[in-house]
């Protein structure tokens, strides 16, 4: 019998895959669902939607981190059940939010959740330093060049109050991805923080044969840098391995994906780059992809200083220097790119310049280079 789109669960004979998220809706959402005339920011991490039908809905907006415990989670359902008849949600950039129906169950909300101590902020809406939403880093992840969850740990503590208030020109979200693969949403992040490896893979020839299918290994490289090569092992014996051309290397990792005889991960090599200006909005200016600022800061756990001071040092300059409304990427293409290094006292270098091969934009595609006191 085949699929009937109109009645898509005749005949189902599986469960596999999500329900219908309709079923989570409280019930003001699914009443005015797609029927929202406007929302509003009340208060920093409050929201106001109001529909058609004169119904409001309120969100609380918490802060919360990606990996959290189990405890953490049934207390938020508790908070859930003692005011949003069990209704909560987590956004995409780890947030918890509560919504209510009415304006009078707000405040003993809000309360609730401040006498529970620190672990409930709220904030992350409008012009504040929004949830870093990150990778999986060193607690997860076979490919990482930095971890994830201390170093958002670490810079979203120093950058605290510019989350629970509405201080800044405008909304910064700062994202962070352990690696070049990214999957996080470093490539569009307002301030982006992202491990970088220096150094190209390994190769434990003893063990590639048993652990890889050389092909895939080969084929796995998209620049081509890793080809056949009949090695000798720790044996003496000639086997079928690989080499890596080095010059062609761009360490993304992807042969270790597809061969463990090929690990990347380096002490010395992995450390942290810091992109700025990137941004998906388009109520000003286009989108806009983060531009590479500083190419390199070490990996100093736990806590991470050097990462910690460039984030803060960038978003402290856009919060003096910017318009209101405009975010970081409009300020520094406002003021040009090279004022931007200047006013934050960043050395602009030459691995700054995107020089990749496939690469179709750069700081200038033309030769209008404004060079200031601050570039040698």
């Amino acid at each position: 019998m085949g699929y009937d789109p109109a009645n898509p669960m005749a005949d189902r004979i599986t469960d596999i895959g999500p329900p219908h998220y309709e079923q989570f809706f409280p019930p003001v959402v699914k009443k005015n669902y797609g029927k929202w005339l406007y929302h509003e920011i009340i208060q920093p991490g409050v929201l106001m939607h109001k529909g058609e039908s004169g119904d409001e809905c309120y969100t609380v907006r918490v802060g919360a981190a990606r990996l959290i415990s189990i405890e953490l989670i049934r207390e938020i359902c508790d908070v859930a059940d003692a005011h949003c008849e069990g209704f909560v949600r987590w956004t995409t950039r780890n947030n918890v939010e509560f919504m209510v129906d009415s304006k009078a169950k707000v405040q003993p909300l809000l309360d609730d959740l401040k006498g529970r101590g620190n672990r409930f902020p709220v904030g992350g809406t409008g012009a504040s330093v929004s949830n870093c939403v990150h990778t999986q880093g060193w607690i997860h992840c076979h490919t990482p060049a930095t971890d994830a969850s201390g170093v958002v740990k670490a810079v979203m503590d120093e950058l605290f109050d510019y989350f629970v208030s509405h201080k800044l020109p405008a909304q910064v979200r700062v994202a962070l991805a352990c690696c070049l693969n990214m999957c996080g949403a470093v490539h569009a992040s307002d301030i982006a923080i992202l491990g970088v490896h220096r150094k190209p893979p390994m190769i434990d020839h003893d063990a590639i044969s048993g652990l890889c299918e050389l092909p895939l290994a080969i084929s796995a490289c998209p620049l081509g840098a890793v080809k056949p090569a009949t090695v000798k092992n720790s044996a003496g014996e000639d086997i079928k391995s690989v080499k890596v051309n080095a010059d062609r290397c761009m360490y993304c990792g992807n042969c270790y994906t597809m061969c463990p005889a090929m690990p990347l991960a380096d002490p010395d090599g992995d450390g942290i780059a810091i992109l700025v200006g990137g941004k998906v909005s388009n109520s000003r200016t286009m989108p806009t992809f983060s531009k590479l600022v500083i190419p390199f800061l070490p990996n100093t756990p736990p806590r991470w200083p050097e990462v910690v001071a460039a984030v803060k040092n960038i978003l402290e300059t856009y919060a003096k220097d910017a318009n209101k409304y405009e975010r970081v990427g409009e300020w520094a293409a406002r003021i040009g790119w090279e004022k931007f290094f200047e006013k934050t006292g960043i050395p602009f270098t030459i691995k700054s310049i995107d020089d990749y091969r496939l690469a179709y934009d750069t700081w200038r595609t033309s030769t209008q280079f404004k060079f200031t006191s601050h570039i040698k």
